[in-house]
């Protein structure tokens, strides 16, 4: 009883807060308001205090920090200064020279427009502006928080200096970093304005040290100034116009993907931005050539309509917002998967290229076979050579092969078995006029030969010898542990993964059979049903016509439950369930201009994962003839320098490494 007597009783209701009436907030605090959004950090007044000097023409701009930023930022700049009269409303809040109108908002071109910026730093910290116009007798310098304007002296331009940031406001200056951390955010801000505007010198100091240094140059000078000469040299260039656009830059090849997002720049009109279309746009045109989680390295610039952009969208303008979001998304995409499909961005295609050997056919002789053409791995026409003498037998059979008619099956495709020919399979000879091809699945009992004498066997290996000069991956050796093909080119060795490079010349031939066909569907005997929930059950309703496409029948059986009664039949294994409820997940993620991206990523998908099984398998021995063949089908077949998970398919060693080795000239 004495424990019931002492328990607690009820909870005693929380007395009501008195109310408080409405007011206007004062027009200090409306900035720190807003400081709150547009200044995080020293990088924060850097960027836009650079805005404003690009936005006032300097030539030359020079940034000054002390403790990173923390004590003090001064950016001067040779611009067009600010008159006199006017240096008081340059730190007043919504005040600015850059737009009047509705419509000079609606396709600004500027780097600043907001007009908050000088108000915000002002009401954090402690800040002064001097300036002067090229027909001032002197500059002027005002204290923004008094308010006091004097005299000063100073060339043409004007210089913002801003000390001791967040000292009103003591707990925002608690969540900075060290002094180290917030320069190399400095400087990374910095450094994004000098790679849009080659055109301008940009110099860092900091505690009275001169840390970075870009002189105006090129735009190709500029990004190995900045981003280094390995930069320049792994990526190629990107120019593209498409429409009411343009996509110019570079894009670095697959091998020299970094394991950070370091080195990606993408801008709207000269303006850095952190775009979601963008970002989703470039990784899906390297998602078939990048191994797990690597990240290409890139500096893209989309030129557009400011009408058909809008920046007004995130208080820093570091987002913006497209009026046409997927003729974005494409021209991006395409821009930079034609970079990475193109011979000479590669380092196989510098080998068909301009690093072959002498007599080399170029890169653009070069074609990728016809869709639907066989996948041979037989030996193909050499490049600049005469062809090989045509077997006098038709092809084997091979267990591993798909037949033909199960692809067609899973597919809905017509004559896809012919993407899977077995890897013997030879150059067909010419038919006479009016010869009809013999058919594919009817090869005809091999012939035996005539074995040659020792003066063919000698002419041929010649003939061999001088035709494979001209090979950009060289002619065939051996093959080591039934996984690599070693080759000999003009430069050395050629290691080549047999597996993978297979994989990507039917994985890349698929694709353009499948771009003739939508995917199949395979009705299930029982539908698979589940519980779902309002939502999806709305996407299943909306979005029945995606499903389909994808080789999906999702349909509602009542208001809590859907049934898949088909699924794709290039997954006759998968799960139905969970299978559903993923497409339906990302779905809901997307708008319908989205949707197209999905499908063509998940019908990729399946392809790769059926270019991976249908490859030959490691382990299986090769002949001569078969390695060649297979040699051949790499030079002609876009991105063979990866399979499709990312995976390089081959290396070359040099014969200046191989005499490294063995110390040879020592």
């Amino acid at each position: 009883m004495t424990d019931l007597a002492l328990s607690p009783g009820p909870a005693e209701p929380a007395a009501a807060a008195p109310r408080r009436a409405i007011r206007e907030l004062p027009d200090e605090l409306v900035s720190q308001i807003a400081a709150g959004e547009v200044v995080e950090r020293p990088a924060s007044v850097v960027r836009e205090l650079v805005d404003n000097a690009l936005d006032a023409g300097a030539g030359q701009v020079t940034v000054k920090l002390v403790s990173g930023g923390i004590r003090a930022i001064v950016v001067e700049d040779d611009g067009g200064g600010i008159p006199a009269d006017e240096l008081p409303l340059a730190v007043k809040r919504h005040a600015t020279s850059k737009i009047r109108t509705l419509a000079e908002l609606e396709g600004v071109a500027t780097m600043g427009f907001r007009g908050e910026a000088l108000a915000a730093i002002a009401s954090v910290s402690e800040m002064a502006v001097v300036s002067r116009t090229p027909d001032a007798p002197h500059a002027h310098r005002l204290d923004a928080r008094s308010g006091e304007l004097q005299p000063a002296a100073r060339a043409v331009g004007t210089s913002i200096e801003v000390r001791e940031l967040f000292f009103s406001t003591p707990a925002r200056r608690k969540f900075l970093k060290s002094a180290a951390t917030e320069l190399a955010h400095a400087l990374e801000a910095v450094r994004r304005h000098a790679l849009a505007r080659p055109d301008v010198g940009f110099a860092v100091w900091h505690d009275g040290k001169l840390v970075a240094q870009w002189r105006r140059a090129t735009h190709e000078q500029r990004m190995a100034d900045v981003l280094g000469a390995e930069f320049v040299e792994a990526s190629r260039a990107v120019d593209l116009p498409a429409g009411p656009m343009r996509v110019i830059g570079r894009a670095g090849l697959p091998e020299a993907a970094r394991a950070r997002p370091d080195h990606q720049y993408a801008y709207v009109n000269g303006r850095y931005v952190r775009d979601k279309l963008v970002a989703h746009a470039l990784r899906s045109a390297y998602e078939d050539v990048l191994h797990g989680q690597r990240q290409p390295a890139y500096v893209l610039f989309i030129d557009i309509d400011p009408a058909r952009v809008d920046v007004n969208v995130h208080p820093t303008k570091i987002e913006v917002r497209f009026r046409e979001s997927g003729e974005v998304y494409q021209a991006v995409r395409r821009a930079v998967e034609a970079v990475l499909a193109a011979t000479g961005g590669s380092p196989l295609g510098r080998a068909l290229g301009a690093e072959s050997p002498p007599g080399a056919a170029p890169a653009s002789t070069l074609q990728p076979p016809t869709p639907g053409a066989p996948v041979a791995l037989g030996a193909g026409q050499p490049v600049g050579g005469e062809p090989p003498t045509a077997l006098p037998h038709a092809p084997q059979a091979h267990a591993w092969a798909v037949p033909p008619t199960a692809w067609q099956q899973r597919l809905g495709l017509q004559d896809v078995g012919r993407l899977y020919a077995p890897l013997d399979a030879p150059q067909a000879r010419a038919l006479p006029a009016g010869e009809a091809p013999a058919a594919w699945s009817a090869p005809a009992p091999p012939v035996p030969e005539p074995a040659p004498t020792p003066a063919a066997r000698a002419a041929a290996a010649s003939h061999t010898d001088a035709a494979s000069a001209d090979w950009p991956l060289g002619r065939a050796l051996a093959q080591v542990g039934g996984v690599y093909v070693l080759a000999e080119n003009a430069h050395g060795l050629v290691v080549v993964d047999m597996h993978a490079a297979h994989e990507r010349i039917v994985y890349e031939r698929l694709k353009a059979a499948a771009d003739a066909a939508p995917l199949a569907a395979q009705p299930l005997l029982i539908p698979a049903t589940f519980a779902a929930t309002p939502a999806e059950v709305a996407v299943a309703e909306a979005r029945a016509v995606d499903l389909s496409a994808l080789g999906l029948d999702v349909s509602p059986l009542g208001p809590t439950t859907l049934a898949v009664r088909a699924r794709p039949a290039a997954l006759p294994d998968a799960d139905p369930v969970p299978l559903a409820r993923s497409v339906l997940k990302e779905l809901a993620e997307l708008d319908e201009a989205d949707a197209g991206r999905l499908l063509a990523r998940a019908r990729d998908d399946l392809l790769a994962t059926m270019a991976c099984h249908g490859a030959v398998r490691a382990h299986r021995r090769l002949t001569l003839e078969e390695m060649n063949g297979l040699l051949r089908q790499m030079e002609a077949t876009e991105r063979a320098d990866q399979c499709n998970h990312g995976r390089p398919t081959w290396r070359q060693v040099t014969m200046k490494e191989l005499d490294a080795l063995f110390l040879r000239g020592r």
